[in-house]
């Protein structure tokens, strides 16, 4: 285990990012916080409550009401959720109140993993160690595609990819907070990689950075 350690992790949708995410934080013994799941969650309670989701003051109640840790991934992943989410995200007393949250989950020990869209340039621009993990659209709406077919869904690749880009439009341009490598963020692109060789090559841009903190 490696205490007090930080890692940051960013990246569009359907790069991998999450389940490095979730890997890195096993494999050095710290918490684990998918930021998206945070907003998906003030979406559900406002959702749940009959609440109208531009309802900011409701919103920003949710927002503080939270507990990390107790998210139910599978409730939170609904579609209807996603939608939710990304109406409530726009909302700055939301965001506000959510990055504090975040921010006290980064500090708690040992140390955690945070992946999102603006953990290395805005939650936690002093992490150890930044990973921005990218992939090609195309690799990444194919990526979403299998994963919706084998669990016995139904969608059209071209719709995904669209999607996509739209997301990938609409987190980079956006005026707060922004999609983007942090000026020190290690990169990784996983388009020809799979998960495992993804995960040892994080492994090893954590491990040079540790060791260069170390010394």
């Amino acid at each position: 285990m490696v205490e007090d350690l930080v890692i940051a992790i960013d990246g569009p949708a359907a790069s991998g990012k999450g389940t490095l995410g979730r890997r890195l934080a096993a494999y050095y013994g710290l918490h684990h916080l998918d930021t998206g799941l945070t907003y998906r969650a003030v979406a559900k309670a406002l959702l749940d409550a009959g609440d109208p989701l531009d309802d900011e003051k409701s919103a920003e109640r949710a927002a503080h009401g939270l507990d990390f840790t107790q998210f139910d991934r599978a409730a939170l992943s609904q579609h209807v959720v996603g939608e939710a989410a990304s109406k409530v995200a726009v909302m700055r007393p939301v965001r506000q109140a959510l990055l504090e949250k975040q921010r006290e989950f980064a500090r708690r020990p040992p140390g955690a993993v945070l992946d999102g869209r603006d953990i290395g340039t805005v939650v936690c621009p002093d992490a150890d160690v930044k990973l921005y993990v990218t992939a090609g659209a195309a690799v990444r709406a194919e990526r979403r595609w299998r994963e919706i077919v084998e669990g016995g869904g139904a969608a059209e690749y071209d719709d995904i990819l669209a999607d996509v880009e739209r997301r990938d439009a609409r987190d980079m341009s956006r005026a707060d907070s922004p999609l983007k490598p942090a000026d020190d963020a290690h990169l990784l692109d996983t388009s020809e990689m799979d998960i495992e060789t993804a995960f040892q090559a994080a492994i090893r841009l954590v491990d040079k950075a540790l060791a260069g903190r170390n010394t």
